[in-house]
């Protein structure tokens, strides 16, 4: 019998791994209706949809391994990192999906809100999370849109050797920032961006990919601690770019 691997749970969604196969449970449907489009859509390589009987999407497991995780080293290849970005460049260049993404404003409230929320909590010193908060400013700019993953870490890509395999987890696929993708695939990882962003191939501004990792770490340690799940990487991003750019 084939045991069964839980690869992440909380309130929201669970994934489970049975063999080769990922069932994904998800209580919002919505959210697996956009998965399943943005798969069908984009020109990357995603996984084979098996079936799906709401609330669960069955897929097919992909070759390789994860690019990485969030606090550790990388074990991919420089040109493995290169391929990631040429993937983003192949994602960002297709036909815009028909779901809108947020603007900027929008984004700045969401901001603002965490903002308070880490120095009300006492989770970090208020001299991080200003510091912090004034370099996102450069990320919230008016941007033209993209195909976006909205997620794009680096759990998502996987590799085999320097080729990219798959892209997993699109239930956050919309119209955004181009270099919001490409500073969640390098978040915690700043030594790979010089082979992603040869990977892309284009013009990129460093300053707003050094805003994007601000910006998502002082959004996404609430949401971690609600959920269980361990925000010392995202603080770690926020102290090392307090004491790099202060």
């Amino acid at each position: 019998m084939e045991q069964v691997e839980v690869v992440v749970a909380h309130q929201e969604r669970a994934t489970l791994r049975v063999g080769d196969v990922f069932l994904k449970i998800d209580a919002d449907q919505t959210r697996t209706d956009v998965e399943v489009e943005a798969m069908a859509a984009a020109p990357v390589p995603t996984p084979e949809v098996l079936w799906r009987r709401p609330p669960v999407l069955a897929l097919a497991a992909l070759r390789g391994t994860a690019l990485g995780r969030l606090g550790e080293p990388s074990p991919a290849s420089p040109a493995a990192w290169a391929a990631a970005g040429a993937a983003a460049r192949t994602l960002h260049d297709a036909p815009l999906p028909p779901w809108p993404g947020r603007s900027p404003d929008e984004i700045a409230a969401d901001l603002d809100a965490e903002c308070a929320w880490l120095v009300t909590n006492g989770v970090l010193p208020a001299r991080v999370v200003t510091r912090n908060r004034r370099i996102a400013e450069a990320a919230l700019r008016p941007w033209t849109p993209v195909f976006a993953h909205g997620d794009l870490q680096v759990t998502h890509v996987f590799v085999e050797g320097d080729e990219v395999t798959g892209v997993l987890d699109w239930s956050e696929a919309g119209r955004g920032d181009a270099l919001f993708d490409l500073a969640t695939l390098t978040l915690g990882h700043p030594e790979r961006l010089g082979d992603v962003v040869a990977g892309y191939g284009a013009d990129v501004d460093l300053d707003v990919i050094r805003a994007w990792w601000s910006l998502r770490s002082l959004r996404a340690i609430r949401w971690l601690t609600e959920h269980g799940f361990d925000p010392r990487p995202e603080i770690a991003v926020l102290e090392g770019c307090d004491d790099t750019w202060s």
